[in-house]
């Protein structure tokens, strides 16, 4: 605030510029290290910058670059563990690289609501990360116009994306596919399944690599139970199970699920891993300090963050393109909660 009471504005790039005697774009070559300023100016224009206590912002960047330096997200959830990793990466990765992060909360799944997301999303200027684990993601990720920079963040895909629209996900199969194993390789004879909602297929490739665990194994194939993302749904389903003793092992979609299906055993006065084995999904910060501790898989939804803004950065600096893939293979991590089946102790 200045002698007259009113607020002084910022100094902007083009005071530096008249403060300096210097063009706009001279100022903006010294702010980002460009060598052809020579010596005494670029310290006439430092010292400006400090006269005047100018900060330079990502449009003074953008201005100099000729392109933004900042990356949306847009997801439905800030909250579930995979959701909030996952941006934990971007955010590591776009930091490092001298990019800003804003997050798009999408509210609503219903098509004009999430077109319009997009839309203000797009006119932030940048590229955007879409996490498409539900609807409003996949709906979103599907309205980006074309020529637009994006990168999707998706369920293990049933098949290849195309080129214009790169996408990272985990070998969700694969992880589902061995969690199951692992069970029948104790001696269960089959495994129940807790199922978190699926937006992209009519079955999830956690679904797929459980199945097909059994399948092969010549096992008995139960109906899987629907859960949810919390767990609530765990719960609820866990209560299901615990009323039928032939079931011995439970695989949930993720560790959330298995939470909840841990108390509605104990509350039912089925123990684990004595009487019912219990695996989880994902390998949340919690679930090694439950009790019993959970035998789950291991997800690296950081690194997957991490990924999708290096797929994205090369866009945008016109770099060769990253090919999507998944960028890490899930990895059993088995604790207490998994062990043999009663009959065969």
């Amino acid at each position: 605030m200045d002698v007259t009471g009113h607020t002084r504005r910022p100094a902007s790039i083009r005071d530096v510029a008249s403060a300096a005697g210097v063009s706009y774009q001279t100022v903006s070559r010294v702010i980002n290290d460009h060598p052809s300023v020579r010596p005494a100016t670029r310290e006439r224009v430092l010292a400006a910058i400090e006269t005047l206590g100018f900060r330079r912002n990502a449009t003074a960047l953008a201005l100099a670059s000729g392109r933004s330096r900042g990356v949306t997200v847009l997801t439905a959830n800030t909250t579930h563990y995979g959701y909030a990793a996952i941006l934990q990466g971007i955010e590591e990765a776009a930091r490092a690289a001298s990019y800003a992060v804003g997050i798009r909360v999408l509210e609503s799944d219903d098509a004009p609501a999430v077109a319009a997301e997009v839309r203000r999303a797009a006119d932030a200027g940048g590229g955007l990360v879409v996490i498409a684990y539900d609807p409003a993601g996949v709906r979103a990720l599907a309205a980006v116009p074309a020529g637009l920079p994006v990168v999707g963040v998706v369920e293990t895909p049933a098949s290849p994306p195309k080129g214009d629209r790169p996408w990272v996900w985990t070998d969700d199969r694969a992880a589902a596919y061995e969690a199951t194993r692992h069970l029948l390789a104790l001696g269960h004879r089959t495994v129940h399944y807790i199922t978190i909602p699926s937006s992209t297929r009519r079955t999830a490739a956690r679904t797929e690599g459980w199945r097909q665990a059994l399948t092969e194994a010549g096992a008995a194939v139960p109906r899987p139970l629907q859960g949810s993302w919390g767990p609530a749904g765990g719960y609820s389903a866990g209560l299901k199970l615990a009323r039928d003793p032939s079931v011995t092992a439970v695989l949930c979609g993720n560790d959330d699920l298995a939470l909840g299906v841990l108390r509605a055993l104990h509350e039912t006065g089925r123990r684990v891993p004595d009487d019912v084995s219990v695996a989880g999904f994902d390998d949340a910060p919690h679930a090694a300090y439950l009790t019993p501790s959970l035998t789950t898989v291991r997800l690296d939804f950081t690194g997957l963050g991490r990924a999708a803004f290096a797929l994205l950065h090369g866009v945008l600096e016109k770099s060769d393109r990253i090919a999507p893939h998944p960028v890490s293979v899930p990895e059993l991590v088995v604790r207490e909660s998994s062990a043999a089946p009663p009959a065969d102790r």
